[in-house]
């Protein structure tokens, strides 16, 4: 019965994403985002005035004067809700859902855009990595066009559609190339083979991809991939990308330089990681630290407070009272969402323990809402913290948390930041937990932060993000040769400093 359910409710989402919606609809959902982003978002003009973005808000209902499809829609209103320039404010993209009989046979076929890694720089998409070597296309290689549509008209649509934090200027190339072709299937549907019109030192060339069936190999490989060991399990492994989310290492053979890469932080087994890990820098008596947090879009607020527990020097509190428009918005965050039948029933269950700690978790003060939390509370070092020199690299997929902790790093002058502007800003975001709406007419899904986070530093109102100590770009060239010029600005340093002694 569930199954028979779960299609129809896939069926009746694909038609109703392919219906055409009146132009008054349309315009009533536009009214209705607006309205919800004036009750509940807690800094909705921080980066733009509010007549700003009511004449942006009425200029588009103007030009919705022909019915539009949930996806045509997207990509009008879209652009407007990115003029906010609020990073973690975005409609959802209204995705085609599929039955588990098609998500299995798409487990069973190699991706079509996938296999390689891309750089994007202006108007322009390169390939930087070719994992199958399929093709033997080179890295370095730029895509001139896809099914003979220029990838320059992708880019400049898709760009519109992504902002960061503010007037950042780093953010866009990076979340681009990771969310390109999230946007094009949205467009074009699932292909099964795509034409690649490409130009490598000068000589043009035109490439056929094909979605090919996994081997046997392939599988048995995905199946050894999701198993979950210890050191999987501290480490945080993330089996889509064969990559771990934490990572440890000394850099040199005396274990004085220490080196820590973040890419998420996802929270899950991170206290048992910097346990062991800052236990292990203490054993060693190393002299520096190397926190890398670059391409890390953020994710928990409780691990970068325990994080920053092992990097400070004296009693800390890491963020400002976390502000919320009014008392009962903690209650909006949807929290049945996405629940089977079973998590239903236990969570009507723990709903009236939820619904009392969420009432009682805001307080006022200087006629304004806040809510409670851990990491507005002062702290002390953890016994094991870290007391030699910190480094931290940082570029503009630092987003999030990682601008928060980086931000608090950089004031308390507790540590050298060395790469690029971050994507998230200096004073801070909105984000925390969210209300997941759903505008009526279009369905298109619409989340929105609830908690104004900041870190607890001087304010700067630069409206940009965390600024590096030492500004140095890497390049595309750089990541094809596999050079980290940041890293080595450090490594040298640290060489000089040594030489010193």
């Amino acid at each position: 019965m569930a199954t028979l359910s779960s299609c129809a409710s896939i069926k009746r989402h694909n038609e109703q994403r392919a219906s055409y919606i009146p132009p008054d609809r349309l315009k009533e959902d536009v009214d209705y985002a607006y309205a919800k982003l004036q009750k509940m978002h807690p800094q909705l003009y921080w980066y733009i005035p509010k007549q700003q973005l009511e004449h942006k808000l009425d200029s588009l209902k103007q030009t919705l004067t022909e019915p539009l499809t949930p996806l045509q829609f997207y990509f009008r209103f879209q652009p407007v809700i990115a003029d906010i320039r609020e990073g973690h404010l975005s409609l959802r993209i209204p995705r085609k859902k599929f039955t588990k009989s098609e998500i299995k046979k798409l487990e069973h076929q190699k991706g079509l855009f996938s296999r390689f890694e891309y750089y994007i720089s202006d108007d322009q998409m390169y390939i930087i990595q070719n994992n199958d070597s399929i093709e033997n296309i080179q890295p370095g290689t730029e895509i001139l066009s896809i099914n003979n549509v220029p990838v320059s008209t992708y880019i400049k649509k898709y760009r519109s559609l992504i902002s960061s934090d503010g007037y950042n200027t780093t953010f866009q190339p990076y979340f681009l190339k990771d969310l390109f072709f999230n946007y094009y299937t949205a467009e074009n549907g699932l292909e099964n083979k795509v034409t690649l019109e490409t130009i490598y030192k000068g000589e043009k060339h035109s490439y056929t991809l094909t979605r090919e069936t996994k081997s046997d190999t392939d599988l048995e490989k995905d199946k050894e991939m999701k198993k979950r060991t210890q050191e999987r399990k501290l480490n945080d492994y993330v089996a889509s990308s064969n990559s771990y989310n934490r990572s440890f290492k000394f850099l040199d053979k005396d274990s004085s330089i220490a080196y820590i890469k973040v890419k998420s932080f996802s929270r899950e087994y991170s206290e048992e990681f910097y346990k062991k890990t800052f236990s292990k820098i203490k054993n060693a008596k190393s002299d520096y630290l190397i926190i890398d947090v670059r391409n890390n879009y953020g994710g928990s607020l409780y691990e970068i407070n325990n994080l920053y527990s092992y990097l400070a020097d004296k009693p800390f509190t890491l963020i400002k009272p976390s502000q919320v428009t009014s008392r009962d918005v903690p209650l909006r965050t949807n929290y049945f969402r996405k629940s089977t039948p079973l998590e239903f029933a236990f969570k009507s269950i723990a709903y009236p323990s939820y619904f009392f700690a969420q009432a009682f978790s805001t307080y006022k003060k200087e006629g304004k809402v806040f809510y409670k939390m851990k990491a507005d509370k002062p702290m002390k070092p953890n016994k094991e913290a870290f007391n030699g020199k910190v480094f931290v690299l940082i570029n503009g997929g630092s987003f999030s948390a990682s601008s928060i902790i980086t931000a608090k790093l950089k004031n308390d002058k507790r540590a050298i930041l060395v790469g690029e502007e971050t994507g998230g800003a200096n004073d801070g975001t909105v984000a925390g937990f969210y209300s997941y709406q759903k505008l009526p007419n279009s369905e298109i899904r619409f989340p929105i932060g609830l908690l104004l986070v900041q870190p607890n530093i001087e304010f700067s109102d630069s409206k940009k993000g965390v600024v590096p100590d030492v500004s140095i770009k890497e390049n595309m060239q750089d990541i094809i040769d596999k050079k980290d010029p940041q890293l080595d600005w450090i490594k040298n340093e640290i060489a000089k400093e040594k030489a010193k002694i």
